[in-house]
């Protein structure tokens, strides 16, 4: 018989106390599963259009752009990546000589221009990605209205869960509690662990 006092602990480490039990780091494993596995994806699309992971970012943001009847300027463009005016001038020119973007004259601001995503990079995108998005409808579309309900409110709430800042809020900097590192400890440390045992490193 497993002891049922003891803490489990989850796939990265984290410990939760028995009364959450195996219910809840089962959903959190799955949870990382699914992470490393679209992370998998990402790579294997990077590789297969021979591209890095911001220009990859940059098509994907142009297409949907596009699906949408809207313009992309460089500016926006530059705050969707999070990255500097010089680094997206750099990646601009990057994938329009890859033949993967292309600079359109604004319409108003003669110094800036609109970008948009060319009928190639669409095409290979879909190629790509075209099997995977419908298996991954098929796989929502087969969830029950309660289920659906019941997975819509968990991804809601696990989204609030970490979009909460805790940096700082424990003490002086570099003194907070660090569970990323403190859990794998507590995990070698503690006699009585049951330890959820997962393969992947999400």
């Amino acid at each position: 018989m497993p002891d049922r006092s003891a803490p489990i602990y989850d796939a990265s480490g984290y410990w939760y106390s028995s009364s959450n039990e195996e219910r809840g780091v089962e959903v959190l494993n799955a949870l990382r599963r699914y992470r490393a596995a679209e992370s998998e994806m990402r790579r294997r699309t990077r590789t297969s259009m021979k591209m890095g992971e911001t220009d990859l970012a940059a098509v994907r943001f142009l297409l949907r752009a596009q699906r949408r009847s809207e313009t992309v300027s460089a500016k926006e463009l530059a705050d969707h990546l999070g990255i500097t005016s010089a680094s997206t001038s750099v990646l601009i020119n990057r994938l329009v000589r890859s033949g993967h973007m292309e600079r359109h004259s604004h319409p108003t601001d003669k110094r800036g221009v609109l970008l948009t995503a060319t009928g190639d990079s669409n095409s290979e995108v879909r190629a790509t990605m075209a099997s995977m998005h419908t298996r991954m409808i098929s796989a929502a579309e087969s969830l029950t209205a309660d289920e659906s309900a019941a997975v819509v409110g968990f991804l809601r709430d696990m989204t609030s869960a970490i979009e909460i800042d805790d940096h700082g809020v424990d003490g002086p900097a570099g003194q907070g509690h660090d569970a990323t590192t403190a859990a794998p400890a507590a995990v070698a440390a503690h006699p009585h662990v049951a330890t959820v045992r997962e393969t992947e490193n999400a």
